[in-house]
């Protein structure tokens, strides 16, 4: 089975992007302009309201949110922890390896899901 940012790098229209660390990808509360990113090199911090809320990895993907939500917003801040490499797909696109690929699709929902846990644990953990 294809990692989620293996399959957005095949899917792409155009070469990965490089951010150095400390780059701002995106911003919480912007227009999301239908992006989402796979990691093939590097770490990238996930922010809400200014805090520090994840961690991700290469093999990781995020912004889908934008690709899916109706208002397009931004929900976190992402920025690159480290130098890295990204692929992207636009809406059209994703749509696309998700159509022609459920087991992309399949892995974006798990990844995503593997976040809100992990998410949802380190909140009840530190609510208690």
């Amino acid at each position: 089975m294809l990692e989620p940012a293996r399959t957005v790098a095949i899917f792409q229209s155009s070469s990965p992007v490089t951010f150095v660390a400390g780059e701002i990808i995106f911003s919480q509360g912007e227009p999301g302009n239908t992006i989402m990113y796979g990691i093939i090199e590097g770490e990238i911090e996930i922010l809400v309201d200014d805090k520090i809320v994840e961690t991700l990895a290469a093999g990781d993907v995020f912004g889908e949110g934008s690709l899916l939500r109706p208002d397009r917003l931004r929900a976190s801040s992402a920025i690159a922890k480290s130098d890295c490499k990204l692929a992207f797909l636009d809406r059209e696109r994703f749509l696309f390896a998700a159509q022609e690929t459920p087991l992309f699709a399949l892995e974006v929902m798990k990844s995503y899901s593997d976040r809100l846990r992990r998410l949802s644990q380190r909140f009840v953990t530190e609510c208690g």
